[in-house]
């Protein structure tokens, strides 16, 4: 059974544990890397737990089997309070394909309703197949819009979007 727990300073280790092990399961999936984030100190990983106990942004672990195996976050858009940006979308492998991702976006989903958002939006590389079938089983399409990948400018992002009903 799983468990979505919002992120909170109290979580700050959990959240730095799954996120230094999502960067390193795979690192062509974020636009930040292991090594980078591998030199944050607690007080800066504390501060990104803080900023994410708000009203415009929300993190969730999910809790699987007596583990954190998988995060998502997503922020309001600062300019665009109908539009939430999902980032740091992340599942362990031993845990794929048993409804913890769609867990995930669902909370998030529900969060970001509440708070008048109307459409969801995140970014997804070229080399990340498996990632793009995800999203479109669950409703995402995608929007057209593509930027190259911060850290290989060969590699390209597609940005998904998918309504909030």
């Amino acid at each position: 059974m799983t468990e979505l727990h919002p992120v909170t300073p109290l979580l700050t280790a959990e959240y730095k544990a799954v996120r230094l092990r999502a960067l390193k399961d795979t690192p062509l999936a974020f636009g930040s890397t292991y090594a980078r984030e591998s030199q944050f100190t607690d007080i800066e990983w504390n501060a990104r737990a803080e900023r994410l106990t708000n009203e415009r942004n929300i993190g969730f672990l999910a809790y699987c089997d007596g583990s954190y195996a998988g995060l998502a976050l997503c922020f309001v858009d600062a300019e665009d309070c109908t539009r939430g940006q999902i980032i740091s979308m992340w599942v362990a492998p031993e845990v794929r394909r048993l409804g913890v991702g769609r867990q995930l976006i669902a909370a998030i989903a529900s969060w970001a309703g509440e708070r008048g958002v109307r459409t969801l939006h995140l970014m997804v590389t070229s080399v990340n197949d498996s990632a793009m079938k995800f999203y479109r089983r669950i409703g995402f399409t995608p929007s057209g819009k593509t930027e190259p990948y911060p850290n290989d400018p060969n590699i390209l992002e597609y940005e998904m979007v998918r309504e909030i009903a």
